[in-house]
């Protein structure tokens, strides 16, 4: 790939910085562009499931990447143009169909587009594993974590006031504009040929029988099922103790965005200098002191900086833990491996975000902060068996 290190580190920013900008979009924005186009919220959820369906069939994506070389151009580099390609040409698009009178057309759009993220987001990821140096495995990590907080908060400052100002168009128009940053460096790489050793073999799925890679998509569902509970709701607890205007909402979601660029950079010098096992520890600790500080908080004005060190826990929590994920992974199915990884911290997200509003509807926000913060200590028993001396994949 790219000989120039930083030339190479700043690719897989920016793939992870366009990323960002339109999950940002799909998670805050896409709802109210289709109230505003009189869409009720019950078509709202089925559109927003809609979307996220190319994320569950990722693995398969990954399969074939890892598997077929691509018109003799690599296993990761034609995949990642397409992908960039279909979701650029399907947010030109976009603007042209009215949900209002197309619902499902303007829903298969979002199908193809979210398609198009799914494929290079599977290919960038085994991409990394490819190059990627497992005494660098933090850094790079840090890159891609910061690089899609950093799209987050463009996406949150930037979008709503062209959609309010502007129009809606200009909003796809700027989100298929930011797609297209990271073509120049993915055009300028060239992929290496793979060794015969690293070839795809089906035989290595039997990696998951390993106990200490199951310990280790346990650990990683507990950790996603910590942070996407305890995120969700930051706002609406803020909203209930001290009254908060939406705007002031979104200046928080602002903030915390900062703090998840810089929690991508300490996740990976934790990784990179204290090592696997006190890296993961030290994401452990800043995560427990981020909820307990929002289970306590005092005031709104000591709200802004604990908000700020739960958005740094945040992506700690993730860039240590997609560091491990690569070091467990075996190169023969580097990118179906690491996907299936992935999914498992997803099904953790599904679980800790309507535990959390349970408990806040059964106990109030305090409670549920605190329940938060505890089940990071269900995570204490498995570091025997993932932190053992001996890597398990080469």
């Amino acid at each position: 790939m790219l000989q120039n290190r930083t030339l190479r580190y700043t690719m897989f920013a920016l793939l992870y910085f366009t990323q960002g900008t339109v999950l940002s979009y799909f998670t805050a924005l896409n709802a109210l562009y289709l109230l505003s186009r009189g869409i009720s919220m019950t078509n709202v959820g089925i559109f927003a499931t809609i979307a996220l369906l190319p994320f569950v069939i990722k693995i398969f994506l990954g399969m074939l990447s890892d598997k077929v070389n691509l018109f003799g151009m690599g296993h990761r580099k034609p995949y990642i143009l397409i992908g960039l390609g279909v979701q650029s040409i399907c947010l030109v698009i976009a603007p042209f169909i009215n949900p209002a009178t197309a619902y499902w057309g303007f829903a298969a759009l979002a199908f193809v587009l979210q398609l198009g993220m799914a494929l290079y987001d599977t290919c960038t990821d085994g991409l990394a594993l490819d190059i990627t140096p497992l005494e660098e495995k933090g850094k790079i990590q840090g890159f891609m974590v910061g690089g899609r907080a950093v799209g987050v908060v463009v996406t949150a400052s930037a979008v709503g006031l062209l959609a309010e100002n502007v129009s809606w168009a200009a909003v796809f128009w700027l989100l298929a504009a930011l797609t297209l940053l990271p073509l120049p460096l993915v055009l300028s790489s060239k992929e290496a040929e793979r060794p015969v050793e690293r070839s795809f073999n089906w035989s290595a799925f039997a990696a998951f029988k390993n106990l200490r890679v199951i310990a280790l998509a346990i650990m990683g569902l507990l950790f996603f099922l910590i942070i996407a509970g305890t995120n969700q709701i930051v706002n609406p607890f803020l909203q209930s103790k001290f009254n908060i205007r939406l705007s002031t909402a979104g200046n928080f979601t602002t903030l915390w965005g900062v703090g998840a660029v810089l929690g991508g950079i300490l996740g990976g010098w934790l990784i990179s200098k204290l090592g696997d096992r006190r890296a993961t520890i030290g994401a452990l600790v800043v995560c427990v002191i981020s909820i307990l500080g929002l289970a306590f908080t005092p005031s709104l004005a000591l709200a802004w900086p604990i908000v700020f060190v739960f958005g740094v826990a945040y992506a700690t929590y993730q860039t240590v833990y997609y560091a491990l994920a690569m070091g467990f992974t075996d190169m023969r199915i580097a990118a179906s491996m690491f996907a299936i990884l992935m999914a498992i911290t997803n099904i953790g997200q599904g679980i800790g975000m309507p535990l959390s509003g349970l408990i806040v509807e059964q106990d109030g926000f305090t409670t549920a902060f605190l329940v938060m913060a505890g089940i990071n200590l269900l995570a204490l028993p498995f570091f025997p068996l993932v932190f053992k001396k001996k890597a398990p994949a080469a």
